[in-house]
């Protein structure tokens, strides 16, 4: 009865995940981001990746605050969800609509994603987080904060035209979930009310990342599955469907390169700040130093690091076009990685 509640608590999480972000959290974003006068691309790697990855954030807050092998699950969840973002969000937005993207910020965000991943994997395989190591992920934040703004004043590019799409009707599934949607459009304001409507969203999703870790520890402890499996299959797909929505919806706007931005923008904030800021209230909290396993996460580690060096090989190739083929060849790559965390578990 447990594990039946556990498991529900997760799909009616990740539902109102979905619901938040495709009705508020998006529509937010792009008007805080027209005031700024931001490009899409810039937009997409900063405002709307940061508040996508919201989730990992606050879970792996809370995992640190747990303590433990808990610490696990945060950790668990953001390289699970870098992968699921980088195969899973460009595989999908690739049968959504085929699109050309420019090189320039591709280029810039696959760079300094290899950086997040090389300082990763640094810290894991010294065994110890220390204080340097934080201050060392959240400058190289900063740096990519101001890289992506001023990026186009170096390496110029056309920003691709708005298209609107036609509004689809609900499916009917969606449509025996309205009472849910009535009590969470009370919370909200507006269009013009983008600013309530952003806080309130990163205060729905702090929430949910709660009952998240909840649920995935009964769920873990119910079935005997280790706690970073657990975070890097579950978890992580259900956190990351924000990123997967918000960037599905600018794709069938035709701005796939703000969707990319989005996921790749995700992964760094999710690497260097998902984890950065957590260790760096414990280390405070504690005053010492954090010990990491190594054997759990570093081969996944090599795993994000052969994607994106992947992702780069086949837009190459492609001369930096999505289209179904390159959704094919990510979304089997996925699937074949969720295989492999699989057989691990066995």
């Amino acid at each position: 009865m447990i594990l039946l509640s556990a498991i529900i608590a997760l799909l009616i999480s990740f539902y109102l995940l979905n619901e938040i972000t495709d009705l508020y959290f998006v529509p937010s974003l792009d008007s805080i981001s027209h005031r700024l006068k931001m490009s899409d691309d810039a937009a997409g790697a900063t405002l709307m990746a940061a508040g996508s990855s919201a989730p990992e954030l606050f879970i792996s807050i809370i995992a640190v605050i747990y303590g433990g092998d808990n610490i696990d699950i945060g950790v668990g969840t953001i390289v699970g969800s870098a992968l699921f973002n980088l195969l899973v969000i460009i595989g999908a937005i690739s049968f959504v609509r085929s699109s050309r993207v420019a090189w320039q910020p591709m280029l810039r965000d696959m760079l300094f994603y290899i950086l997040s991943i090389g300082a990763l994997y640094l810290a894991f395989s010294s065994g110890v987080v220390t204080i340097w190591y934080v201050i060392g992920f959240i400058a190289l934040y900063v740096v990519y904060v101001i890289a992506v703004l001023n990026w186009k004043r170096i390496f110029p590019y056309e920003r691709v035209k708005l298209e609107e799409e036609e509004e689809e009707e609900d499916p009917k599934w969606k449509k025996i979930m309205r009472p849910i949607d009535f009590v969470i459009g009370i919370l909200f304001r507006g269009p013009d009310k983008f600013t309530h409507n952003f806080l309130v969203s990163i205060g729905l999703i702090a929430l949910l990342s709660w009952v998240l870790v909840e649920s995935a520890v009964v769920v873990s402890d119910a079935m005997g599955i280790p706690k970073y499996i657990v975070a890097l299959t579950i978890l992580a797909f259900g956190t990351s469907v924000p990123d997967m929505m918000s960037s599905v919806i600018v794709a069938k706007q035709g701005r796939g390169g703000m969707a990319i931005s989005n996921a790749l923008g995700s992964n760094i904030f999710d690497i260097l700040l998902g984890l950065g800021i957590p260790w760096l209230i414990l280390i405070i909290a504690t005053g010492n130093s954090i010990s990491v396993h190594e054997s759990n996460i570093t081969s996944h580690i090599f795993l994000l690091l052969a994607s994106v060096i992947g992702m780069f090989v086949v837009f190459l190739i492609t001369r930096w076009r999505v289209n179904r083929l390159v959704g094919v060849l990510f979304l089997g790559s996925y699937f074949a990685y969720l295989i492999y965390v699989i057989m691990q578990a066995v």
